[in-house]
């Protein structure tokens, strides 16, 4: 929901936290949960000298977050709840992986594109509420087998799901399945605070795509 979007990126720039530059982190140079390469892509677009992720500004977050992100996963549209659970999903792990984890439950082509089959879908749940709560578990399950768990797990566990791993407390615990339920049921959302948990979640390790690609093109220009 479109009056959702300053409240779900509050508590989403709270995970994020500041600039970390973890060397397991596929993301890379991250700051306020924008990567280095995402914000590259936003100054050249936007007409403007390349810089450190470091020196984002709060504006350029915020405009980044609502173009690449919640935009792209139809925020305004999505119902209350719904729009937290895929939203804190995409940042985390890219908008096309997460609706296409959405398109997986609701059972129509994931083509990782949020249009008018998935949102009519969506549309005919009559249960939004266990549609937030197995979008989390899915999401908890895939982040389990990647390789980077070991080493970032705990933030992403409590990030997801709370610090009650094994359930639902939508009034006391603070993970994105407990806030998202929470937020769908219209309540207050007067809840404890939650804790920075840095790393983009990718399974894949997109330094290595560019360093294979970067290789390819250097053969193929040698061979002229």
């Amino acid at each position: 929901m479109k009056q959702n979007f300053n409240q779900t990126t509050e508590w989403l720039l709270i995970h994020e936290g500041g600039y970390v530059n973890h060397p397991k982190d596929p993301g890379g140079a991250t700051n306020r949960g924008v990567i280095q390469r995402t914000y590259d892509g936003y100054r050249r677009r936007t007409g403007q000298k390349l810089q450190s992720v470091r020196n984002i500004t709060e504006a350029e977050v915020m405009d980044i977050y609502r173009s690449q992100y919640w935009n792209a996963i139809q925020g305004d549209l999505l119902p209350s709840g719904l729009d937290y659970a895929v939203y804190d999903f995409a940042v985390n792990s890219g908008p096309s992986r997460a609706a296409k984890n959405l398109q997986r439950i609701l059972k129509v082509t994931q083509d990782g594109q949020i249009g008018n089959v998935t949102l009519g879908a969506i549309q005919k749940r009559n249960d939004i509420e266990g549609l937030i709560v197995q979008l989390c578990l899915n999401r908890f399950h895939w982040l389990k087998t990647l390789s980077t768990f070991s080493t970032f797990g705990k933030g992403w566990t409590r990030r997801v799901m709370g610090y009650v791993v094994d359930g639902l407390q939508p009034d006391t615990d603070s993970g994105v399945i407990d806030r998202g339920v929470k937020l769908h049921r219209g309540t207050p959302n007067i809840l404890p605070p939650i804790d920075p948990a840095p790393g983009k979640a990718e399974d894949v390790d997109m330094r290595w795509v560019a360093a294979i690609l970067a290789a390819i093109a250097a053969f193929f220009v040698s061979r002229r």
